[in-house]
């Protein structure tokens, strides 16, 4: 009963930039976190950025400088504004909410369906 999606993946340049969206909707009663994780071809996935309800961000040391985490909590939706791209940021690109449905419901995590996001010349 809850759905993430995501969309603004594709192809960049390297040094280029590219906005990542994923949009919860379904039975939610309240959103504690928010991330981005990826995974490239023949890697482990890895954690990108989060972000709290009340605005606390956490970024992989990989992409901090380069990539911002934000939220509209009116939308129920998170962003991933990714800057200075490189070819190694290529990898598939899943959005995460770690969420609770009701005030006496379960806690837990939803996973969208993963972007494409790759960078090359």
């Amino acid at each position: 009963q809850v759905q993430l999606v995501e969309s603004g993946g594709g192809l960049v340049q390297p040094g280029g930039s590219l906005r990542l969206s994923c949009a919860a909707s379904g039975s939610i009663f309240h959103i504690y976190v928010m991330g981005w994780y990826r995974q490239a071809p023949g890697k482990q996935r890895e954690l990108v950025a989060t972000i709290t309800s009340g605005g606390s961000t956490n970024y992989a040391d990989s992409v901090k400088g380069r990539f911002t985490i934000s939220r509209n909590n009116a939308k129920n939706t998170v962003y991933l504004q990714m800057n200075s791209l490189k070819p190694e940021d290529t990898a598939v690109y899943y959005c995460n909410v770690d969420l609770r449905t009701g005030l006496l419901g379960t806690r837990n995590n939803y996973w969208g369906q993963g972007t494409q996001v790759t960078v090359s010349s």
